[in-house]
């Protein structure tokens, strides 16, 4: 969003046990740290805000594992043999691990150069893998967890934790991994032609592009879209359109003219002009339809 202020303290781990070791550290001070991916959904307030951020872009290792190598082994450590160094015809094993820190368009064009399918529909989505999961991010032609087959996470007491994708139940918009944080992950394909995958990416990324501000500064989704029933199969960004929002402005921050439920920054603007315009949307839809928009986008400020 390219607004908010400066953080107390930065940690800046390079792998899942200095992510665990920052975690632990941040308590041990009596701080319950904030994680930080790409900083894609994300609004962060004016000023100086408190306490501890830990980053996640150093913790950015991405690799085919080796067949028949153990999955712990690469989720924690990675493998001291990558695909790199091993080539592997791209019909075997259909699996990257991606540690935290590594970005969504990075795993979406790797998956195409492989013919590797299951990713495509989160071209133009931005962020970082750990994010994407823990958000379940996605669209209408597919979400984040379609592809994850075993996560490493680290528990509020500083544990590294391993589950399968069948012990959670991920939802719209929610990896339900509550307070755990994702270190790292196995995700797996279907196999395809890159000529396919190649071009289904192409065709999403040109639909987002006419239809989202996909270039400017936004922080993604504002709102949640409203229960189906409640709101007649309106989405949040076409309930903002009807009721008159596309344009509304504060300061430098303005609903995008292209998507109702985008506010962008057009250069100048401060985290109380976008979270002002926030609750003007919110108000302008409940007032008009008596629906409460509930925010996507995560805040962080001075008294959370």
């Amino acid at each position: 969003m390219r607004v908010g202020g400066a953080v107390e303290w930065l940690l800046e781990p390079a792998n899942p046990h200095e992510l665990a070791a920052s975690i632990v550290a941040a308590r041990e001070q009596g701080f319950v740290p904030r994680i930080l991916g790409g900083g894609a959904n994300l609004i962060v307030g004016d000023g100086v805000l408190p306490g501890v951020v830990i980053t996640t872009d150093r913790v950015s290792r991405f690799f085919r594992p080796l067949p028949g190598g153990s999955p712990s082994d690469s989720l924690r450590h990675g493998d001291e043999m990558t695909a790199r160094l091993t080539p592997l015809p791209r019909e075997i094993g259909l699996q990257f691990v991606a540690w935290a820190g590594v970005t969504m368009p990075k795993l979406v064009r790797s998956a195409a150069a492989m013919g590797w399918k299951g990713v495509e529909c989160l071209a133009g989505v931005p962020g970082n893998v750990g994010g994407g999961i823990a958000m379940n991010a996605g669209g209408r032609y597919g979400e984040m967890w379609d592809v994850v087959e075993r996560l490493l996470v680290v528990d509020e007491q500083g544990q590294l934790l391993e589950f399968e994708r069948s012990q959670f139940q991920p939802r719209y918009r929610n990896g339900g991994l509550e307070s755990l944080v994702v270190a790292s992950a196995l995700l797996r394909f279907q196999l395809d032609t890159i000529a396919e995958v190649t071009e289904r990416g192409r065709q999403y990324l040109l639909e987002k592009n006419r239809v989202q501000p996909v270039t400017e500064w936004s922080a993604g989704c504002v709102f949640k879209n409203p229960d189906k029933e409640k709101s007649s199969g309106r989405s949040a960004g076409r309930l903002v359109e009807e009721c008159g929002g596309l344009g509304r402005e504060r300061g430098d921050a303005i609903v995008s003219p292209k998507h109702g439920n985008y506010i962008v920054n057009r250069g100048h603007a401060t985290a109380v002009d976008v979270l002002t315009l926030i609750e003007d949307v919110h108000d302008l839809v409940a007032q008009k339809t008596g629906i409460d928009l509930e925010r996507e986008v995560k805040v962080w400020q001075r008294e959370d």
